[in-house]
């Protein structure tokens, strides 16, 4: 098999400082070029700069005592490069391009055809997230890849989604009904069951149902028992009524939801909240995170209070609140009075800091113990961010990341990228985890023809 090489451009490594070890038993290379770029990133201050002075100190690490231009191998099994790009390789530039010969993506487009003219076995790949760059390669016949940090898969419906089904025989789903927990190995499965994975059971006479979850722990599967109603608000499908199982479980401590806009994963997250902060207080404050354009940065550049810079980004927020605290009191006697009654309810708990709004900008240096937090819109979170709010959580603290995976606003990240995708992946085979993707929009039947259709 001929071994295969991959050639990394800048804003691959710009974005995962670890992908220098995402390809193995092969050769990475890294243009001298895309080092001079990267060296134009290491004084910001943000991720970006973080990142570039990261490689700077990683490639100093591996020239200790070998030769970055003879190749180091790597613990991977694959060996990294510093290439230059020479003068002849300019030459082999289509007419078109030689006019912009000192642009680094051209440069990119020059090494590579170099590599193609040597007719090596070896098969040699430009991985970058310029989608230009890609296209004019493919016009060249040049070989081109997207980088993707999620385990490198494919395509969204890849991502796990939290749901899986079983068959039982009908005596077995009878015992499932009396007792409410059934063994792992007594249902028929071929898939791979993570922890606090909801099962759909089928009779093998098709003759009934149950729902379950998986408990990695005991090895067994509970039965899921329908929710009727929290906080005044009813699930309108399966997915919400495993999304609430999940949110109402104290044990499970990071519960990641994904979905398209209108399936209910902010209306739901905020219902269980408020149910399990103010009525039966099992945590002591609801806090509501949610990423503000450009991610992570300081709000400064905005007029007024920091209430008055946040006001555009949590109104979202509060209308769900407002609607909740409507619906959970609709015994009231007179539409106007339950909603003045509401509101000055509602502004009270931010008064008091029993339901809170932060930035990210402010988060770094607290410890939020006995809390209920949600991160809204979580996947225009990079890793880094994610961690940082995730390695706040204190002792008796409840996270939950809510966002969709295909309306990502932030420029560096993709679907593959963003820190929900990569909590979701990474966090399913614990115990003290949960994820569900909810599938059903139920805002409106205009909202969920849009997400399908635009």
């Amino acid at each position: 098999m001929s071994r295969k090489a991959f050639i990394l451009d800048t804003n691959v490594l710009l974005n995962d400082p670890g992908a220098i070890l995402s390809f193995d038993n092969s050769d990475v290379i890294i243009p001298l070029s895309v080092l001079k770029e990267l060296d134009k990133h290491k004084t910001r201050t943000d991720e970006i700069g973080k990142n570039a002075r990261g490689i700077n100190r990683t490639l100093d690490g591996y020239r200790n005592g070998s030769s970055l231009l003879k190749g180091i191998k790597l613990i991977n099994n694959g060996t990294l490069f510093i290439k230059t790009i020479t003068k002849a390789s300019f030459e082999l530039l289509p007419h078109e391009l030689k006019a912009s010969s000192h642009e680094v993506d051209t440069g990119l487009i020059a090494l590579m055809l170099e590599l193609k003219s040597q007719n090596t076995k070896k098969i040699h790949t430009l991985i970058t997230r310029d989608i230009n760059l890609r296209v004019q390669c493919d016009a060249l016949g040049i070989r081109s890849e997207n980088y993707r940090i999620a385990d490198h898969r494919t395509s969204m419906n890849e991502l796990y989604g939290g749901v899986t089904r079983a068959s039982l025989s009908k005596e077995k789903l009878d015992k499932f009904y009396q007792k409410n927990e059934l063994e792992l190995d007594e249902i028929d499965i071929e898939d791979t069951v993570f922890s606090n994975q909801f099962l759909v059971i089928k009779s093998d006479l098709k003759s009934g149902s149950a729902i379950g979850r998986y408990n990695a722990d005991s090895k067994s599967i509970k039965r899921v028992i329908e929710k009727k109603k929290v906080f005044g608000l009813s699930p309108r499908n399966k997915e919400q009524n495993f999304a609430l199982d999940l949110l109402l479980d104290p044990e499970l401590k990071l519960i990641t939801l994904t979905g398209p806009a209108g399936t209910g994963k902010t209306l739901l997250t905020l219902a269980a909240g408020c149910q399990q902060v103010i009525e039966s207080k099992l945590y002591e404050r609801l806090i509501i995170i949610k990423p503000v354009q450009p991610v992570g940065k300081d709000l400064g550049f905005l007029p007024g209070s920091l209430d008055e810079k946040l006001a555009p980004w949590i109104s979202p927020i509060k209308d769900n609140l407002n609607f909740l605290f409507q619906t959970s009191s609709r015994a009231s006697t007179t539409s106007n009075s339950r909603q003045k009654k509401d509101d000055h309810y509602l502004s009270l708990l931010f008064e008091k800091k029993v339901i809170e709004v932060e930035a990210i900008a402010f988060i770094r240096g607290r410890s939020i113990p006995n809390a209920y937090i949600v991160i809204d819109e979580a996947q225009n979170l990079s890793t880094h961010e994610l961690r940082t709010i995730i390695t706040r959580v204190g002792e008796g603290t409840k996270i939950i990341l809510t966002g969709d995976i295909g309306q990502i606003d932030h420029p560096q990240l993709d679907v593959y990228s963003n820190g929900l995708t990569h909590a979701v992946e990474r966090f399913k085979e614990y115990q003290l985890a949960g994820h569900i993707t909810l599938l059903k929009g139920e805002r409106s039947a205009l909202a969920t023809l849009a997400s399908e259709i635009l």
